[in-house]
């Protein structure tokens, strides 16, 4: 199984898609990567040599994956919230950040809502 920054890739699935198990790469990076690697996308990860692996490998060191990224990004929301900007505020309260509606959705953000229907005794 190979390994980059510190993740197990899936040894049957297409490079290409193996990559995105690393938080931090989506497909583009994926394949910004294999294409300065020069290595075919649809390769799957068992089938790379070790000089293809060494390769993936240097150029993913060279990016902020991972641990790093996930603390940056907090750190970023931390920022807003001390701030007390309007995105800060959102995000103190639960709520969507990105100007979706409230009023009937955003359960994601929002949680569940109790029942707070009372049943009345029986006469």
């Amino acid at each position: 199984m190979a390994r980059f920054a510190g993740v197990d890739i899936p040894r049957e699935k297409r490079i290409e898609i193996a990559l995105t198990y690393i938080f931090g790469i989506g497909r583009p990076t994926s394949q910004r990567i294999l294409t300065q690697c020069n290595i075919d996308w649809n390769k799957r990860t068992h089938q790379l040599t070790d000089d293809e692996l060494a390769a993936i490998r240097a150029i993913v060191a060279e990016l902020k994956l991972e641990g790093p990224l996930r603390s940056e990004i907090q750190l970023n929301i931390k920022r807003l919230m001390d701030v007390g900007c309007y995105r800060g505020l959102r995000h103190r309260k639960g709520l969507p950040v990105r100007g979706q509606n409230t009023k009937n959705n955003a359960r994601t953000r929002k949680g569940r809502k109790k029942n707070l229907m009372v049943k009345k005794k029986g006469k």
